[in-house]
C-alpha cells in the first residue's frame, strides 16, 4: 500500500487552500526514475471531490464488464453496472488507495485529466468550456476498456491499454496518453469544433501537435520530472531524454518524438506525420526561451542561438560532448537551472493556450495557427522570445 503522511501545520481552513491530494506518476512506473507516484494537489478543497472521483466539471465510471469504446450513436452517459467508485478518505484526500487497485486506477486518471484541464485554463488566463456543452455539463471519464487505444470525444475519455508488453498495462497510469487526450478537449473547447465540411486537414494536424506539446507541458509540472531530466542531461536538452518523447511505453520506446529535424516538405499527410514540423518548432522555442534564459543569468558556457543550427552543425556525439556540464559543475546550478525551464516552459505554454483565443476551427490552417501564437507571445513576457519563435516556423516551412 502506498500511503503518504503529510502533517501541516494550521487550521483546517488553511489546509484547505492547498486542495486536495492525490498520487500520480509523472512517467509510467516502468521507466527508471518513476517507480514512486508524486504527491499533487487539485485546487478543489478537500469535500468538492466526491466518490469516483467526481468534481463539477468531470467524473469517473469504472464498467464492472468490459466495454466496446464509445463512439456515435453509443455515447455518455454509461448506464451498465459499474464497480464500487474510488472514495476518499476521512480528511477528502484520494493520496491513501493502493497503487495495485482498480481505484486508484480511477483516481489516477481523474487526477491527471484535471491538472491538464487545469494547467491550460492557468495559461489561457479563463475557463475553458466542454466543446459539448450544453449536452453534457461533465467530461465522463472510463478508467480502462479492453482496447489497445485511448481516445476522448463527445462528452468522453476513455483508457484503454498497452498490450504489447507481457501483461496488458492501462494507459490511465500513463500521463503523457492522458494529458494529449485532454489537449485535444482544451483545444476543442477553446476554438470549438468545425463546421461540417470545412474540418482542414491542418486543423486535425494541429490538433495532434497541440496534445502532444501539451503532454510536455504537462510532464515539467512535476517537481520530481524536473529534477530527473535535468540532472540526467546536466542541463542540455537536445540529448535524449523523456521530455522529447510522447507517450512512452518503455524505456527509449515512445510513440512519437518531438525533437526533430523535419520540415513540412518532408512529412506526408497523415495527420501524425504533417504535425511533426509544428510540434518540432514548439520545441525548439521551449528548448531556446531555456538556454537564452541560462545565457542571461550566467548558467550556460554560450547561448545556443537557433537550435537547428546546433543540429546542422554538430553531431549528435559532439552535442553531448560540447554542450553538457561535469556532474561537479552542473550540481551547484540545479535550482537556478530549474527555475529557468519552469519560466521558459510557461512562456510557450501561456502563448500556446492564449493563442487559441485568436483561432477559429473553420479551414485552420498552420500559417493561421503560427501567427496566432507569435501574437500572443508578442503580447506578453514572452515578446523578447518573438524573433526567435518565428525563424523557428519559418526554417519547418510553417511560415
Amino acid at each position: 500500500m502506498a500511503t503518504v503522511d503529510l502533517a501541516l501545520p494550521g487550521s483546517d481552513s488553511d489546509r484547505a487552500r492547498l486542495g486536495t491530494r492525490f498520487l500520480v506518476y509523472p512517467q509510467p512506473p516502468f521507466v527508471a526514475g518513476y517507480e514512486r507516484p508524486e504527491v499533487i494537489w487539485l485546487a478543489s478543497p478537500p469535500g468538492e471531490i466526491g466518490p469516483g472521483p467526481s468534481s463539477r466539471r468531470m467524473y469517473v465510471v469504472d464498467p464492472r464488464a468490459p466495454k466496446e469504446p464509445y463512439g456515435f450513436p453509443y455515447l455518455p452517459p454509461f448506464a451498465a453496472a459499474t464497480a464500487p467508485p474510488a472514495a476518499p478518505g476521512p480528511d477528502g484526500h484520494f493520496d491513501h488507495l493502493p497503487v495495485d487497485t482498480r481505484e486508484f486506477l480511477a483516481a489516477h486518471v481523474f487526477a491527471c485529466a484535471h491538472r491538464v484541464l487545469d494547467i491550460c485554463e492557468g495559461y489561457a488566463g479563463q475557463k475553458i468550456p466542454w466543446f459539448f456543452a450544453p449536452t453534457y455539463d461533465r467530461l465522463e471519464i472510463v478508467p480502462r476498456i479492453p482496447w489497445n487505444n485511448a481516445h476522448s470525444g463527445f462528452g468522453f475519455l476513455e483508457m484503454g491499454e498497452d498490450d504489447k508488453r507481457d501483461e496488458p498495462f492501462p494507459y490511465a497510469i500513463n500521463f503523457d496518453a492522458i494529458a494529449h487526450e485532454m489537449g485535444h478537449l482544451a483545444l476543442l473547447g477553446a476554438i470549438g469544433t468545425p463546421t461540417p465540411g470545412r474540418t482542414s486537414v491542418e486543423f486535425l494536424a494541429y490538433h495532434e501537435a497541440n496534445a502532444d506539446f501539451l503532454s510536455l507541458l504537462g510532464l515539467l509540472h512535476f517537481d520530481s520530472a524536473l529534477d530527473r531530466i535535468l540532472r540526467r542531461t546536466r542541463g542540455n536538452l537536445l540529448i535524449a531524454n523523456e521530455l522529447d518523447r510522447f507517450a512512452e511505453t518503455g524505456e527509449e520506446r515512445q510513440i512519437r518524438v518531438l525533437s526533430h529535424s523535419l520540415r513540412l516538405a518532408d512529412v506526408g499527410m497523415e495527420v501524425h506525420d504533417l504535425s511533426k514540423p509544428f510540434a518540432g518548432a514548439l520545441f525548439d522555442t521551449l528548448l531556446e526561451a531555456f538556454q537564452s534564459l541560462l545565457a542571461e543569468r550566467g548558467l550556460a558556457r554560450f547561448d545556443l542561438g537557433e537550435v537547428e543550427d546546433v543540429r546542422a552543425e554538430l553531431s549528435t556525439e559532439e552535442i553531448e560532448e560540447q554542450l553538457s556540464l561535469s556532474r561537479e559543475d552542473y550540481e551547484p546550478m540545479h535550482y537556478a537551472m530549474k527555475s529557468a525551464l519552469s519560466e521558459a516552459r510557461d512562456l510557450v505554454g501561456a502563448a500556446l493556450a492564449r493563442s487559441w483565443l485568436r483561432l477559429g476551427a473553420d479551414e485552420l490552417s498552420f500559417v493561421e495557427a503560427a501567427e496566432a501564437l507569435l501574437m500572443a507571445l508578442d503580447d506578453g513576457r514572452g515578446r523578447w522570445l518573438t524573433g526567435r519563435m518565428e525563424q523557428n516556423f519559418r526554417w519547418r516551412g510553417i511560415l
